[in-house]
């Protein structure tokens, strides 16, 4: 019975000894968390101070020529010359292909070889008429063989002339896509010309947006080719109608192509620039905390004992623009706003302002 009484006065020892350390040491912790100075978060800020914005309507499109055409044949034949090289520059009118067209002269020359001797007879038949010599049956023969054979002349030398193919504007040519004597088929395509000292983007706009869109408008485009090169131009036709089915206007603009950098098929993206806006508040896209209950950004300022915290203000996001955003509202000049560092940040959280470069943009991408 003793033996019992003394292992239950240990076993009681020993797990007193663990509670009572275990209490010990959450005091201990107590006691140092008490003690332990408030953390402060390093960040990056910067000053709210108004300035200029100039907005735009973005929208994306392809780039047309001022004129393009697939040059191709009407009829059928043998290619007897070929008078322009792959990728000329070539004048309206100049001479582009020749089909062989000696049966057609041969049969022009047949018929102009006829057309004295038939004007003749007209002419000496319509003296004859006025005199009653002959009946009016032999006159009208006559003449209808005459004007049939006029006729005849001008069908063979349109038909000649459509055996020619010319340049219908001035332009450039593409590849060409025959050879000489080579027997092509009505369609064939010969080679693409285009006119692109002048070229075109049609792109689309939301009808809400047709308020703010004039003909004579300035335009910015951009394409992947020149990336950092914006090409101007302006708004040349706006679409008299709304799609039903879509809300949209189909929006021209007219870009000049001095030199010749722009290419039809392009895909471009088009900034239609508005009226300048005054006195805005721009900041940094990284200072703005994107979430699902709303955008807002953390400022920075000292309280009553001079220690800098942070509170959280929910922002009006207008307009963005490569890095820059346009804040509505939310912000006002003087700001100073946090640019890096949010994510550990709460309301009143304590902060130290740190310089770093860890934001700008490098001169040159790296490669992988």
């Amino acid at each position: 019975m003793k033996k019992w009484i003394v292992m239950l006065l240990v076993a009681i020892l020993l797990f007193g000894s663990v509670i009572g350390f275990n209490l010990f040491k959450q005091q201990k912790i107590a006691e140092y968390m008490a003690n332990m100075p408030e953390p402060d978060f390093p960040v990056t800020v910067t000053t709210a101070a108004p300035s200029n914005w100039v907005p735009a309507i973005e929208a994306i499109g392809f780039i047309e020529p001022n004129q393009g055409v697939t040059i191709t044949t009407e009829v059928s034949g043998v290619i007897q010359s070929i008078d322009f090289e792959s990728g000329a520059t070539v004048k309206a009118e100049q001479q582009l292909l020749a089909l062989d067209s000696d049966v057609e002269i041969a049969n022009l020359k047949s018929s102009q070889a006829r057309l004295p001797a038939a004007k003749a007879k007209y002419e000496r038949y319509r003296g004859l008429f006025k005199k009653g010599s002959i009946s009016k049956e032999a006159f009208d023969d006559a003449e209808a063989s005459y004007f049939s054979l006029v006729a005849d002349i001008e069908s063979l030398k349109a038909t000649i002339e459509r055996r020619t193919i010319k340049a219908p504007f001035d332009g450039v040519v593409g590849l060409r896509n025959v050879f000489l004597g080579e027997y092509i088929q009505p369609g064939k395509d010969v080679v693409r010309l285009e006119d692109t000292s002048l070229m075109k983007l049609r792109f689309t706009v939301p009808q809400t947006d047709i308020s703010e869109i004039h003909l004579g408008q300035k335009v910015e485009i951009f394409v992947d080719a020149y990336p950092e090169t914006p090409f101007s131009g302006e708004i040349s036709a706006i679409e008299p109608a709304v799609n039903y089915q879509s809300g949209l206007v189909q929006i021209q603009a007219d870009i000049p192509n001095n030199e010749g950098q722009l290419r039809s098929g392009m895909f471009a993206r088009a900034h239609i620039i508005l009226p300048t806006l005054e006195d805005q508040i721009i900041l940094p896209q990284t200072a703005i905390t994107y979430t699902l209950y709303g955008d807002n950004v953390y400022l920075a300022s000292e309280d009553e004992n001079g220690v800098l915290r942070v509170t959280q203000s929910v922002v009006k996001v207008g307009e963005r623009k490569g890095n820059s955003v346009h804040i509505l509202g939310g912000v006002k000049a003087g700001d100073t706003v946090v640019t890096s560092g949010q994510v550990r940040l709460s309301n009143h959280a304590k902060v130290r302002v740190v310089e770093s470069n860890s934001l700008e943009a490098p001169a040159e991408t790296p490669m992988l």
